[in-house]
């Protein structure tokens, strides 16, 4: 098998690009960053020669593109089995496959009024009924996880997996806007971002200049 490619975009906004890159990461799998960025408009410059959707990220397996962030980490698990991606107990592991599912299709109040930006601080920005409706299924979640399936380690199911990666990205939001978060919560949020891979995407997000217009509603 050729080296692994992995297109993305701007670390600082790019939330889907953010879950495969901080999974093979922190899995410890090579692969090549094709780093590009994201227009005014949030459209991806460059993006034509690797993506069919012309959406981030995108993965290159033997010269073949694998789009969509879940479908990513579904080709990477099936890959690299030993790296233990998903869940080894078949319930734990649907569990995994539901919520990063749910957090795939789910979420648009706190995605649109809370976007990924690792390097501004916007304190409250962004909190309404509906936001706090998703924060509130968002922790269910964590708690649920953690008291059932996280015995093993301080992430969702223990060891590190597809699930915290699908939810880094969201532990970001969480510091960006300060969202007030009960212990449990709090303390899987704090685990995601001491991960060695989330630390490393947020310290290039925060070297990063590009200014994207669409994914600053507060500027």
């Amino acid at each position: 098998m050729k080296p692994l490619r992995l297109a993305v975009a701007n670390k600082n906004y790019s939330s889907w690009s953010m879950r495969p890159w901080v999974l093979l990461t922190q899995a410890g799998i090579a692969f090549e960053e094709i780093q590009l960025k994201f227009s005014d408009d949030a459209g991806v410059i460059g993006i034509d020669p690797y993506s069919p959707t012309r959406q981030v990220p995108v993965l290159i397996i033997d010269g073949e593109p694998v789009w969509d962030s879940l479908a990513i980490c579904e080709a990477v698990a099936e890959l690299f089995p030993d790296k233990r991606l998903w869940p080894a107990d078949a319930r734990a592991r649907q569990i995994a496959r539901s919520i990063c599912a749910e957090m795939h299709g789910g979420f648009r109040s706190l995605r649109d009024a809370m976007p990924m930006n690792i390097r501004a601080s916007l304190p409250g920005r962004g909190m309404s009924p509906a936001v706090q409706k998703d924060v509130d299924r968002i922790v269910e979640i964590w708690q649920s996880c953690r008291a059932r399936y996280g015995k093993g380690g301080e992430l969702l199911f223990g060891e590190f997996g597809i699930a915290d990666a699908y939810y880094a990205p969201v532990a970001t939001r969480f510091r960006t806007y300060a969202v007030a978060l009960p212990p449990a919560a709090q303390r899987y949020a704090e685990a995601l971002l001491a991960l060695p891979a989330v630390r490393e995407w947020m310290a290039q997000a925060r070297h990063e200049t590009e200014f994207v217009r669409a994914d600053e509603p507060y500027a």
